[in-house]
């Protein structure tokens, strides 16, 4: 039986990533080669899956997890009525060189401990050859990926996986290490471990202590930050949705997704939750990240991007692998990378008009594209799309979707009108008007009393609260009272937001999903534009317990198993986090809402 996805945490350097278990066993780690990844495991769950366990060999120790203060550095302390051991975890990076480190150390008494390393290249489809080294390293290769693996406790080869046996007495000390290279350059050098975790936690704790965050939900929004960080790659500045792929909406179902990509989508909200937070470095790396995969034909311009800005992202599926508690299909690659989705461009749009906002140095090459983009965006802005949640149906005129093209015509507009840049201004405003009457006129029910989540639908959508912070309509507009008060009577059954009625012909897809966690804190960020700040605090205090131990979200949430689903952890709930944060103890006119909306 697989472990529950909240069961695990996160460790990586910023190339790569791992999930590491409660009871001690890393089930995926992506190591990094030229275009795709060569994968330590499998997917979470697969009977075939790899995997590098350390643990007592007593059947249930009693388990304390945390991450070491301002750190991406994992301690597992495992209790046995033996004693106690201590189990920390972290990953580092030398040059192309990609090292885990796990350290043993006995607390007190002594404890029987085992290791079980199963190497599996290429989703656990590939068995590398394992051979010793002169200097008593293990060396495990295949195809174009090698793994070293060191540690001073004699190991021996067994049915394919490498095992190791040994006591931990209280005061002892055993590292562990493999490091991932490419099996034609040069072997990684030997390193000092202990050494090495130390030099990691330093740089993590010199990272955070840029910025301390204040106020009541301080220790909250800095791990969110240290998980964002962790999703960011430090050579591109892309920060992608999650580290994982086909981690289920539903437990059984299909709807699984690979989301090891960079979504324009989340430009926004990434700038506001790095800028807010005090990280001018990053918001500038995702900016010129974000500028890199825009460029060129603006008819080109894709929803989501590789790392580096591939626009090659094909989806297949991996049909050997049965998938996360038999999940299936499992995919790698996302066919949403080819779907038209009108609000990027808006997303685009107000990422840069933002920036230049908040005093970020203006990019030479800015306001060209950005003009090129609003002249493809007339071209388009009348057709049908698949929306922001990316259906898999067919073609719809989505209301958020309308929506974001008004708000890239109006970021054009702002723009020259505040900064002096050269455009046809009046054929915009004309152009902005006539988006905003068309929208009113067929985005709105008056039977519901609300927006819906197509022209012409009577079903409403969680995309739909964003129509106040984008700065469409006013919070306490009628309107947006009605539009909210729906959400709250037809999505909220759990108490949580869901993304829309999964039950509806609109996506495509069978089956059901979660409460969309993200989509519960833009209630929260309505409540506080509505002044309703007891229920905005009560939500958002709800939404807190969702976290795992260690303070990470998945993409949504169960309300009948109570349990986490969906990739994890999730860039864009953690992103909303550190928004609704700074909206609830920030002054009015410094809320990142107020500064959105504001006209």
């Amino acid at each position: 039986m697989p472990q529950l996805i909240e069961d695990y945490a996160l460790v990586g350097n910023n190339a790569t990533a791992a999930l590491v278990g409660r009871n001690g066993s890393i089930d995926w780690l992506s190591f990094p080669r030229f275009d795709s990844a060569a994968c330590f495991a499998g997917i979470l769950g697969s009977d075939n899956d790899g995997h590098w366990t350390i643990a007592p060999l007593h059947d249930h120790p009693q388990v304390k997890r945390r991450y070491r203060k301002g750190t991406l550095v994992l301690e597992t302390e495992f209790a046995t009525q033996d004693g106690a051991v201590l189990l920390t975890d972290c990953m580092d990076r030398r040059g192309d060189h990609q090292d885990v480190i796990r350290i043993v150390k006995g607390i007190r008494g002594r404890v029987a401990m085992r290791m079980e390393l199963v190497i599996r290249f290429d989703y656990a489809t590939i068995i590398p050859w394992v051979s010793r080294m002169e200097d008593g390293r293990l060396r495990a290769i295949a195809g174009p990926d090698q793994i070293v693996i060191a540690s001073p406790v004699e190991t021996r080869g067994e049915d394919f996986k490498t095992i190791a046996s040994f006591d931990v007495a209280e005061g002892d000390v055993f590292p562990f290490s493999i490091t991932w290279a490419s099996s034609f350059g040069p072997l990684p050098k030997a390193f000092d471990a202990v050494q090495a975790m130390q030099n990691v936690s330093r740089a993590w704790e010199r990272w955070s202590n840029k910025h301390k965050p204040k106020g009541d939900y301080a220790d909250v929004v800095q791990r969110s930050l240290i998980t964002l960080k962790a999703l960011t790659h430090h050579a591109t500045g892309g920060i992608v949705a999650a580290p994982t792929t086909s981690l289920p909406e539903e437990i059984g179902g299909e709807r699984n997704w690979d989301y090891r990509y960079c979504w324009l989508r989340d430009s926004t909200l990434t700038l506001f939750a790095l800028m807010e937070s005090g990280f001018t470095d990053e918001a500038l790396a995702w900016r010129e990240w974000m500028l890199r995969a825009v460029a060129g034909n603006p008819d080109r311009m894709q929803i989501m991007y590789g790392i580096a800005a591939e626009r090659r992202l094909t989806e297949f599926e991996l049909t050997e692998l049965p998938g996360y508690e038999g999940s299936s299909p499992v995919r790698v690659g996302n066919a949403a990378s080819e779907q038209l989705q009108l609000d990027v461009y808006g997303e685009v749009l107000d990422s840069f008009y933002q920036a230049r906002k908040k005093g970020l140095p203006q990019l030479e090459a800015g306001w060209n594209l950005q003009r090129a983009l609003l002249g493809h965006l007339e071209e388009l802005w009348t057709k049908p799309d698949k929306g922001m949640w990316e259906v898999r149906g067919k073609p719809r005129h989505f209301v958020q979707s309308k929506v974001m093209v008004w708000v890239a015509v109006d970021r054009a507009i702002r723009t020259i009108q505040e900064f002096g840049e050269e455009g046809p201004l009046e054929r915009w405003i004309r152009w902005r008007e006539h988006i905003r009457n068309e929208i009113l006129r067929f985005g709105f029910s008056t039977e519901l009393n609300s927006f819906v989540q197509y022209y012409g639908s009577k079903e409403v959508d969680a995309s739909l609260l964003m129509l106040p912070q984008v700065g469409f309509i006013a919070a306490d507009d009628p309107r947006m009272l009605g539009t909210v008060a729906a959400i709250e009577k037809y999505l909220m059954p759990s108490g949580f937001v869901a993304r829309y009625n999964t039950r509806s012909a609109v996506d495509g897809v069978s089956g059901d999903e979660g409460a969309f966690i993200a989509c519960s804190f833009w209630l929260v960020d309505n409540y506080v534009m509505q002044n309703r700040m007891k229920e905005a605090r009560d939500l958002f205090e709800r939404l807190l317990t969702l976290q795992n131990d260690v303070g990470l979200l998945s993409e949504e949430w169960d309300p009948r198993e109570r349990r986490m689903l969906g990739n994890f952890p999730q860039a864009l709930s953690h992103l909303a986090l550190v928004n609704s944060a700074h909206n609830l103890t920030a002054r009015h006119d410094e809320r990142p809402a107020h500064q959105r909306s504001r006209r």
